[in-house]
């Protein structure tokens, strides 16, 4: 094992114990887990574009109608929350196939654009739905209890039970990404051309991905509605999908860590700088990212990374 691998595994888990001890030195529970539930969020979508090399603007979507469908179950029909967050995961996933059948045999802007335009029609089903709550949204849903022992009603409970998901499906990225169907899918982003020449079905692949990445989003936004206990109109926006490319750009597409660093950034600038600036946090946050494109083009891990990698060639 290199020094570099060294250091980043001590990294992790340093960064990791302090997440262990984060409610017990202060740090409220409430707004890590909000981090934790879109830094899972933004992990999901760099599945796609960072290793996948495929632009999604509909990601919203999948984060927001299983927000609802989460919110739902749990508020108007009474199940259990382990049950609810998998129906949100689900139908996530079903919607993500439908997606990517309809969009994955395009490229880059017209692929973006599809799946804009179909998630907008979420957007408006979401808008027009009797369950969602319309323009009010889902409001006061209770967290209930985890397999009917664990009561999530509790700010320490709810965080560890985020954690453990974060932690797991961060791992369970890391797995995919380094597996061989993982360096199948880094050679469609490379060279898909090659790829086919050299027999593989690229399309099957990329829908897949599309699918993982869209199922992860879904679990995400069920996390948040148990976490804030809603879900309204502006989890499926197209503003949400927005929000989700700045988190994986900041930190930098391609790496593992750095859309958890995107996360992290910019919910912590949205809870400083709201009650401060008000709406003016929405400029403050492009002139930040305007500056790191400038700055760090592969982003701020990204660029960590990359001197990483030129001081162990020069070595």
């Amino acid at each position: 094992m290199t020094n570099d691998a060294k250091l980043i595994r001590i990294t992790y888990f340093v960064l990791f114990a302090l997440a262990l001890v984060a409610p017990v030195i202060g740090l409220y529970p409430v707004f890590v887990m909000k981090l934790l539930c879109f830094a899972l969020f933004a992990c999901a979508f760099n599945l796609l574009l960072g290793f996948t090399g495929l632009l999604s603007f509909g990601h919203a979507a999948f984060f927001g109608f299983a927000a609802y469908i989460t919110g739902y179950c749990i508020k108007s029909q009474g199940l259990p929350p382990e049950v609810a967050i998998l129906a949100g995961t689900l139908v996530a996933a079903f919607i993500g196939l439908v997606f990517g059948l309809v969009a994955i045999r395009r490229q880059g802007i017209y692929f973006a654009m599809i799946t804009l335009a179909l998630a907008q029609m979420v957007y408006f089903i979401c808008l027009q739905a009797s369950f969602t709550g319309g323009e009010d949204g889902l409001q006061g849903v209770p967290r209930g209890k985890l397999l009917g022992v664990l009561d999530l009603s509790s700010d320490t409970t709810m965080y560890y039970v985020v954690l453990a998901v974060f932690v797991v499906c961060f791992l369970a990225i890391t797995r995919i990404v380094t597996s061989p169907y993982g360096q199948v899918l880094k050679m469609i982003r490379e060279n898909e051309p090659r790829a086919v020449s050299l027999g593989y079905e690229v399309d099957k692949y990329k829908l897949l991905a599309f699918v993982l990445s869209a199922s992860l989003a879904g679990l995400a936004g069920s996390l948040k509605t148990l976490v804030m206990g809603f879900a309204t109109l502006s989890d499926v926006h197209w503003s949400m999908s927005g929000e989700v490319i700045l988190m994986s750009l900041l930190g930098g597409v391609g790496t593992f860590f750095g859309p958890v660093f995107g996360a992290g950034v910019v919910i912590a600038l949205q809870d400083l700088l709201a009650d401060k600036v008000g709406a003016w946090v929405t400029v403050i946050i492009g002139v930040i990212f305007v500056v790191c494109v400038l700055a760090f083009r592969k982003g701020v891990v990204g660029e960590v990374r990359a001197y990483l990698d030129r001081r162990r060639a020069r070595a």
